[in-house]
């Protein structure tokens, strides 16, 4: 028997979020909570499972919409249209879905401040829907990745990505979360940074990138079903060597 839903008002922030200098953007914390019990045969055990927070980096807006810097938010888009969890709350400066990935409950969330304030989102949220910080996955650009190749990794520094380095500020400085990091490429020759991280794919990028994303709504899936273990492990392989030929 399987049981979903959610307590309010009768949690507190867990320990694994609980730092000086944390603050709680709403007072009454929920817990997510997806609950299985063995057949009646046995009803002496339950399971169960701990949700995970999904957030895509990105700016809001048309003006941003397929830019290199806001694949975060269509890998958000393309979990949502995958799993069937619509996009339809707003919440700590965010836009939100909640739902499960199999019997595992998620929220995923596209950060509306701009990406040099996701973690005003970030924190508030994980923090309300009592997430460890082991279940905070973000998922943003990288320029020192090939373009349409990915890296899933538990934990790591900011490398000075802004939205990174603002989830992580807002945590106390943690750096003890998950991340899907989705390759970019480099800018060409002498071409500044901002102007290419604001710019459109080309076509053969955009093909990368659709291929990439469909990638990692299947590593996302493993992720949170199985962990980090040998899916991932292979995952990254993959990615790793997925444009060398044989």
């Amino acid at each position: 028997m399987l049981h979903s839903g959610s307590v309010p008002r009768t949690c507190t922030c867990p320990q694994s979020l609980r730092r000086p200098g944390f603050r709680l953007q709403h007072a009454a914390p929920v817990t997510l909570r997806v609950s299985a019990t063995l057949p009646d045969s046995d009803k002496r055990f339950k399971v169960e499972f701990s949700p995970w927070l999904i957030v895509g980096l990105g700016n809001p807006g048309n003006k941003y919409h397929g830019t290199r810097h806001n694949v975060g938010f269509e890998m958000i888009e393309r979990i949502s249209q995958a799993e069937g969890i619509l996009l339809n709350t707003i919440q700590s400066k965010a836009l939100i879905g909640i739902g499960c990935i199999g019997e595992v409950p998620l929220v995923l969330v596209k950060p509306q401040a701009y990406m040099n304030f996701s973690g005003e989102s970030v924190a508030p949220l994980a923090a309300y829907y009592q997430i460890p910080l082991r279940h905070i996955l973000l998922v943003y650009d990288e320029m020192s990745l090939p373009n349409g190749v990915m890296r899933l990794q538990p934990k790591g520094g900011h490398g000075q990505h802004s939205g990174l380095k603002s989830a992580m500020a807002h945590l106390d400085g943690c750096r003890e979360f998950p991340r899907l990091s989705i390759g970019i490429g480099n800018p060409p020759g002498t071409m500044d940074v901002k102007a290419f991280l604001l710019q459109k794919f080309s076509s053969v990028e955009r093909e990368q990138i659709d291929e990439a994303l469909d990638q990692g709504v299947q590593a996302v899936r493993a992720l949170v079903l199985n962990g980090f273990g040998q899916h991932i492990s292979r995952f990254n392989m993959g990615q790793k060597y997925k444009y060398h030929k044989v």
